[in-house]
């Protein structure tokens, strides 16, 4: 169960007679919101995030990251942070993986499966079909009672007490939540793997980053 933050009794905006005051409380309140949810992670991080961590860094094959509408958004970014900093993932979008897609899930890999209700359905039934397969799944769950939680090896909770936006309707601090848990999973894989600026470098060598890097190397 997600607590709320200190000081979150009230969610209303501030009355303003300008309207453009009140899109600025909107704007500043959407950051606090956001800021919030992100800060209330790092107090979930304990053995479980380890477990997931050993997981993925123990996998023989690769990580397969999905989900849908903006959840699936946020699974790409995911897949593309884990790809380009040592640890091998993909995104399979839940639909597609209900129309032949599945297959790219091969024995040995770990699924990271991503819903904020945890009862998206295609999310669900592509979870199920991995762990019938006995592949590790992992989900990236707002509530962690859910058909999602429930079928998954390994729950990380990032919900959220509301969302950021004026209507608490828009996925916004959830996005941004699991988003921030996806870029821990990340650098926790980093240190793991004992990833260097010198793969970072060979991963990225069209990049301004990666050719400052590769330039100092070549003249140390």
């Amino acid at each position: 169960m997600v607590t709320p933050p200190t000081g979150a009794g009230d969610t209303r905006l501030s009355p303003a007679e300008d309207p453009a005051d009140d899109s600025l409380t909107a704007a500043r309140e959407t950051l606090r919101w956001e800021a919030e949810a992100v800060a209330a992670l790092a107090g979930r991080l304990d053995d479980r995030f380890v477990q997931v961590v050993d997981a993925i860094a123990g996998c023989a094959g690769r990580v397969v990251v999905t989900g849908l509408g903006k959840s699936g958004h946020i699974g790409k970014k995911i897949a593309a942070t884990l790809a380009s900093t040592g640890t091998p993932a993909i995104f399979v979008h839940a639909a597609e993986a209900l129309h032949g897609d599945s297959g790219m899930v091969a024995p040995g890999d770990v699924l990271i499966a991503i819903s904020g209700s945890g009862e998206t359905r295609e999310v669900c039934v592509f979870a199920r079909m991995v762990a019938d397969r006995r592949s590790t799944v992992v989900a990236l769950v707002g509530v962690a009672d859910s058909t999602l939680g429930r079928t998954a090896d390994h729950v990380l909770d990032v919900g959220v007490f509301r969302e950021a936006d004026p209507l608490n309707l828009a996925p916004t601090a959830s996005t941004t939540a699991t988003l921030v848990m996806g870029d821990a999973l990340a650098s926790a894989l980093m240190v793991r793997r004992g990833f260097t600026e010198t793969d970072f470098a060979r991963f990225h060598p069209a990049g301004s980053l990666g050719r400052k890097l590769l330039g100092e190397k070549a003249e140390a």
